[in-house]
């Protein structure tokens, strides 16, 4: 089994966030929780749990659920959600290229809004495969980089200077479904669209969210 990461602590981040939480909720957030995680079945690995706002829409067909979550502010939230969930949830300290798990362990993983943050993409991608079993599903929903040239222009100059060092180091302009197939995911549906959907479009609201299969 690998060994727990250490914690990363964000503490700006992680209290800016559970403010935030609630109105990105009533934007739709659930809708797309719902969505994303209806059919999920079997034992799961969630990576990049935070406040445990996915907890409430598994399906019964789910076994138990490992929520990985490294920041201490909102692992412990994490941890109170887990007590009212209607699935069985653990909550447990670690990072997502070295996730406390067997090679394997898992019919399916949950990222949503954690590609964006992760240290190194590619290897957080590596390490879900690995403990998501063959024909298992990684269930995703992330922002992206824009399709459009200016937006995308933007994304890029703002994840150069300011956006990581405010938003937990979040990134704007990953291509995250190129690194979701080239981690060996084959992606079976996916739906783009934009969250907020405001007339203006920001930095972070091009987004996907499907599942792919290991393979």
């Amino acid at each position: 089994m690998a060994k727990p990461g250490t914690a990363v602590e964000h503490p700006f981040f992680a209290r800016l966030w559970v403010r935030m939480a609630p109105s990105i909720e009533r934007q739709g957030a659930g809708e797309h929780r719902q969505r994303l995680l209806h059919g999920i079945s079997g034992r799961v690995v969630e990576v990049g749990a935070g406040t445990g706002s996915n907890f409430g829409h598994y399906p019964a067909g789910v076994t138990e659920v490992v929520a990985v979550e490294p920041e201490p502010r909102l692992r412990a939230l994490a941890a109170e959600a887990a007590r009212d969930a209607a699935v069985p949830v653990t909550v447990v300290d670690g990072v997502a290229d070295r996730l406390p798990a067997d090679d394997g362990s898992f019919d399916a993983a949950v990222v949503t809004l954690v590609l964006c943050s992760v240290p190194d993409q590619a290897a957080a991608l590596a390490e879900l495969r690995r403990v998501v079993r063959p024909g298992g599903r990684l269930y995703f929903w992330e922002h992206v980089r824009a399709e459009r040239r200016g937006l995308a222009r933007v994304q890029r100059l703002l994840d150069a200077t300011v956006w990581p060092r405010v938003g937990g180091g979040c990134h704007t302009a990953r291509d995250t479904m190129a690194a979701i197939a080239d981690a060996g995911f084959v992606v079976e549906r996916v739906e783009t669209f934009a969250f907020p959907d405001t007339r203006l479009p920001m930095p972070a609201s091009p987004h996907v969210l499907g599942v792919a299969v290991r393979s």
